[in-house]
């Protein structure tokens, strides 16, 4: 795997070419997971400002989770018998799965910014083993994946799956848990060591406290205990009074606002465009400045970031092109967009599963700094994972639709060359269709078409003199051997170096 070095010198200037398929590409797989082929030519040509916002207005008007009947259920709600307890709470945790992975799957921008969220304000489920908390957690994300950053900070800090994981629910005014404070500046909205003190910390735990009222059986909502809460003086950034948890926010955003807008723009850019922002050879921290002072000026309205930066010339720039390494997610869900195959609730349980495989487990990222991503998707282990399980997932949609690979081939070549005798027509536009910006070398496109051809279809059947007992030369629309070829193609492409970009 050849690893790009950020040289992007473009910038926020909106980029006014219409879109080409590439592009067009390009915008959906990193803005969402993917699209398949109709969706690209249906916004080819576009203006890039004009679809980004109505991409972003589109995130902004989905739908959240729909509530689960067990929403508000606490272990009491569960049967006395431990195996049948089990059993609910993974029945219940694969409706989650579905519901959530239909939405990453239809939700483009708004659930791409949730799952980017979900491993920023990190939690885990094996910390607080209660799906209604991690439910309710998702919601938050999900209300706020495009909101505004102050309000999902404030509202996330105070779900019980966050209370729980971060001992927030045991931060008691006269014995403080700092981990939240930590965290909260460390972590979530500053950066290590970036603005603030470790008395700030310690001052910070004091104001945070009381949110310790548990319930008296496990998986209940906390709620907040006024006996439990320091009620002293605290000085958090210089300032002091009598602070409590909204006054934590007000004075952490009004006094550090410059350091949040640099801290989480550049998070952005490393996850959207390029995973290294710090190369002094592009134009990466101009960009983040940029960025943040939008994010500062719309009072740290998130929408606004995107629209200027999906808009931009810097990110349609060349460069930006196939240089982030896939997240499993990623992987699996950008395949079946792309194939535009109808997927099964089965299948996205699967495919979660397969995350868990190769390091991406849902709802419990590695620790509280959550998956590095890129380049620690790709080791030994899981790389040869990454090859098993696609063609696995590949297997099971040939088999019982090989018709659907023609078709598929079909539609990526487009009317004119649906009935094309020449393979090197479908070869390279299969080839641009899943990966980003084609092969690297033509010797590797070769190599291409020859797992295309297939040994058992002699050379000279591509030809049109090729004259057998009556039979016509190849064709893809109708060539017995088509649907295979097809297939036999998508799984060589699949253990290719620049399968694994978007």
């Amino acid at each position: 795997m050849e690893f790009f070095v950020n040289c992007n010198s473009s910038t926020l200037a909106p980029y006014t070419t219409p879109l080409d398929k590439q592009k067009a590409a390009h915008l959906y797989r990193r803005l969402g997971f993917s699209a398949s082929n109709a969706t690209i030519e249906s916004v080819e040509n576009s203006n890039a400002t004009t679809l980004v916002n109505q991409l972003v207005d589109q995130a902004l008007a989905a739908p959240t989770l729909a509530t689960p009947t067990w929403a508000d259920w606490t272990n009491a709600n569960y049967p006395e018998d431990d195996d049948a307890a089990r059993q609910i709470r993974r029945e219940q945790l694969r409706e989650i799965k579905i519901a959530y992975g239909n939405q990453m799957l239809g939700n483009n921008l708004r659930d791409r910014m949730s799952f980017f969220w979900s491993n920023h304000v990190v939690t885990q489920l094996s910390v607080y083993n209660c799906n209604p908390f991690l439910f309710k957690y998702l919601a938050c994300l999900q209300r706020n994946a495009l909101g505004n950053f102050k309000t999902l900070i404030s509202e996330v800090g105070l779900t019980s799956a966050m209370l729980f994981y971060l001992d927030g629910a045991f931060n008691n005014g006269n014995n403080p848990n700092e981990n939240y404070a930590r965290e909260l500046y460390e972590l979530f909205t500053l950066g290590d060591g970036n603005g603030y003190t470790e008395e700030d910390i310690v001052e910070t735990a004091k104001a945070l406290t009381g949110y310790v009222e548990r319930g008296e059986v496990g998986c209940t909502e906390v709620t907040f205990r006024a006996d439990r809460f320091d009620a002293g003086p605290k000085t958090i950034f210089g300032q002091t009074g009598n602070w409590d948890y909204d006054d934590v926010h007000d004075i952490l955003f009004d006094n550090r606002a410059n350091e949040i807008g640099q801290f989480i723009c550049k998070k952005l850019y490393e996850f959207f465009v390029h995973p290294d922002s710090d190369d002094a050879s592009g134009n990466a921290q101009t960009i983040i400045d940029g960025l943040a002072a939008t994010f500062v000026s719309n009072n740290f309205e998130i929408a606004p970031v995107l629209r200027q930066l999906f808009a931009s010339q810097h990110f349609f720039d060349d460069t930006a092109i196939g240089v982030i390494i896939k997240s499993p997610f990623d992987l699996y869900f950008n395949f079946i967009k792309e194939m535009d195959f109808a997927y099964t609730d089965d299948l996205i349980v699967n495919i979660f599963d397969a995350c868990e495989m190769i390091g991406q487990e849902a709802f419990e990222p590695v620790d509280v700094a959550g998956w590095q991503r890129d380049r620690q998707w790709i080791n030994t282990n899981y790389m040869i994972g990454r090859w098993l399980t696609m063609e696995v997932f590949i297997d099971l949609l040939y088999g019982g639709n090989e018709e659907f690979f023609r078709a598929l081939a079909m539609d990526l070549v487009g009317p004119a060359n649906s009935n094309t005798s020449n393979p090197e027509i479908v070869v390279r536009a299969i080839v641009d269709k899943f990966t980003p910006k084609g092969l690297l070398t033509e010797q590797d496109f070769e190599n291409a078409m020859d797992a295309f051809k297939t040994d058992d279809v002699p050379e000279n059947y591509y030809s049109p003199d090729y004259v057998d007992g009556g039979l016509s030369y190849w064709m893809l629309a109708v060539s017995m051997e088509a649907p295979n070829q097809v297939y036999q193609l998508i799984r060589y492409l699949s253990r290719q170096p620049e399968f694994q970009l978007k």
